[in-house]
């Protein structure tokens, strides 16, 4: 005859091992889910043919004496003279950030200008300025990748849709200004635009890597303009490659969950005993809180009220 108190112990445990794939399952579906989501809102932002198209009044710049306009482009579909005026700026401005790594890593970089994920803002100087100083319409509008050489280019950004853990971010490969037009505001106009275009298509973060030796570039994107080091970058993400990388990771995030794995900022915490008024929960990260007193209840929620 079995034994009554282990039949129901042996109940008790199969019940917890179903409860335990459960959660396991509906995690992995979660997981699913918004891996499918994230590569819709990639493939959308990549398909788009001009990315300043939303932006019409941000296509010239006249500030600080400069009269500049800008056009978009893209990786596979550059012509031969701005490939080399890439190379050449490049060359300018890396080759001493990098030091003995360089010659490694213009061979990178050239592949990478190439690529048929690699996104443009080219800026031009205006040849044909108004009354006020301002290129002319036809100037703001053109949009083709040729090198014009009545429109010399002066600085230009490449950029990608991509993802970094599981956050579908626009990371910014290459930001390079011509050292005659640097500290006019350029730099700073540009990433606002970046940063415009990176909320335009739904993307949660900016992020680009920084040589350490880079000291000025350093200094403008961190006190200037409020990037902070990135939880992926060596520094944090792991202690033992700290002082041997070259690099830092920054990152600006835009929403709780870009801020929460990229900064390494919690997220809101609600209690899922307050949670009757939320008519739809976004997601959950299945993860109880210790730190707080109603931890046997206490989940982190990114909640989302019903239109």
């Amino acid at each position: 005859m079995e034994n009554k108190g282990s039949l129901s112990h042996s109940r008790s445990e199969n019940n917890a091992s179903g409860n335990c794939n459960g959660v396991q399952s509906l995690k992995r579906r979660k997981i699913i889910e918004q891996k499918k989501v994230t590569d819709q809102l990639i493939e959308v932002a990549c398909a788009q043919k001009d990315h300043l198209s939303p932006f019409p009044s941000l296509r010239h710049y006249n500030r600080g004496g400069l009269s500049l306009y800008l056009q978009s482009g893209r990786g596979n579909k550059l012509s031969c003279s701005v490939k080399k005026y890439i190379q050449n700026l490049l060359k300018i401005n890396m080759e001493g950030p990098y030091g003995s790594q360089w010659p490694t890593e213009e061979k990178v970089k050239h592949r990478e200008m190439v690529s048929t994920q690699a996104r443009y803002i080219f800026v031009h100087e205006a040849s044909h300025a108004n009354a006020n100083g301002k290129p002319s319409k036809s100037d703001a509008e053109k949009t083709s990748t040729t090198l014009n050489k009545k429109d010399p280019m002066v600085a230009f950004v490449h950029f990608r849709f991509i993802i970094e853990e599981m956050i579908p971010v626009l990371y910014v490969y290459e930001l390079q200004i011509e050292p005659r037009f640097q500290g006019r505001g350029l730099g700073t106009f540009l990433m606002e635009l970046i940063e415009l275009i990176a909320c335009k298509n739904c993307m949660g973060a900016v992020v680009f890597t920084v040589q350490k030796a880079n000291f000025k570039a350093l200094n403008f994107y961190r006190n200037r303009l409020r990037y902070t080091i990135s939880s992926i970058s060596p520094s944090r993400a792991n202690s033992l490659m700290a002082t041997d990388a070259s690099y830092e990771i920054l990152c600006k995030a835009f929403n709780e969950e870009a801020k929460a794995v990229l900064e390494n900022v919690p997220l809101p915490f609600v209690d899922k005993r307050s949670c009757s008024g939320i008519s739809l929960i976004s997601s959950v990260i299945e993860v109880p809180n210790p730190n707080h007193p109603l931890h046997s209840n206490g989940y982190w929620i990114i909640c989302e009220p019903m239109n």
